[in-house]
């Protein structure tokens, strides 16, 4: 096994091209399982073998059986972690030394919008620096809030596209 690596802070580095510069892209097929409902007994599976594999399951608080992960705790999971990652690359940058029990929650709540009556996800995260001043933790917080994927996501919205595909 191959002992991980932290990224370059030059990932940091403003890029100044005038389209967007595809980085990597990770690709995952949902199925809709026995009920043929993805989100209530799908299975989603990464493209690449031996990645992401894991059974949805609609939870109890939905009317579901619960048992297995779902789309909030999938995106719950990835904001935390990209957030994590930014966070670190931040104070790399800085020369900041984090504590190893630097801990980032998310929690992804799945809610009636009254605005048009139908669905939203709303997320909280919480940052957890023990050791780390709470003016440093705020700016750190700040500037990572800046340069994270994710929050970039949550505060302008994302591009995004929807094709159907003829299957044979």
């Amino acid at each position: 096994m191959h002992r991980p690596t932290r990224p370059s802070t030059s990932l940091l580095d403003p890029y100044a091209g005038s389209e967007p510069l595809p980085l990597y892209t990770a690709t995952v097929t949902v199925t809709g399982g026995e009920s043929a409902h993805g989100r209530s007994s799908g299975h989603a599976r990464a493209a690449t073998a031996g990645e992401l594999d894991v059974s949805l399951r609609l939870p109890v608080e939905l009317g579901g059986t619960g048992g297995g992960t779902n789309p909030e705790q999938l995106f719950a999971a990835g904001f935390a972690a990209c957030f994590h990652g930014a966070l670190t690359l931040v104070a790399m940058k800085r020369r900041t030394r984090l504590p190893a029990d630097l801990s980032i929650s998310a929690s992804a709540t799945f809610q009636c919008d009254p605005a048009d009556g139908l669905f939203a996800i709303a997320l909280d995260l919480e940052v957890s620096m023990p050791g780390v001043g709470v003016e440093e933790a705020r700016e750190l917080v700040t500037e990572t809030e800046a340069i994270c994927p994710y929050a970039k996501m949550a505060r302008e919205g994302i591009r995004h596209t929807v094709h159907v595909v003829e299957v044979a």
